[in-house]
């Protein structure tokens, strides 16, 4: 049984599907079941991931990466998203863009995600 905001990735195609609503069924594409991306929360590696959370007098700056994560064509930030008391906030980016959102909503609490097209999904 699925859980709402989780996100699957088909291994086939790579379309990236996030739970709106909790259903009984499996999530199917290109014939097979997608896979439950887990969500990474420590850096290991010399990119950086985990999304950086300031509170701004708006809201949120989220910056992904303790160091800049890089934004090239074969590597960058899809998305960046705020989870504000259940609602769901997101920015996508693009190659060049700066790996950064801000989000002005209020909230008693948060999480945070990214997803890097090489190495996932990543939260804080």
């Amino acid at each position: 049984m699925t859980k709402k905001n989780e996100v699957y990735k088909c291994a086939l195609c790579g379309n990236i599907t996030e739970v709106l609503h909790i259903g009984a069924g499996e999530l199917v594409c290109c014939g097979q079941p997608m896979a439950l991306m887990t969500e990474n929360t420590v850096d290991a590696s010399k990119e950086k991931h985990v999304p950086v959370v300031t509170k701004v007098a708006d809201g949120y700056k989220v910056v992904v990466g303790s160091t800049p994560h890089p934004m090239e064509e074969k590597h960058w930030i899809e998305f960046i998203e705020l989870i504000a008391d259940g609602k769901v906030y997101r920015q996508d980016l693009n190659p060049g863009d700066a790996p950064e959102a801000t989000f002005c909503v209020q909230a008693d609490q948060i999480t945070v995600r990214e997803y890097c097209n090489l190495h996932g999904l990543w939260k804080a």
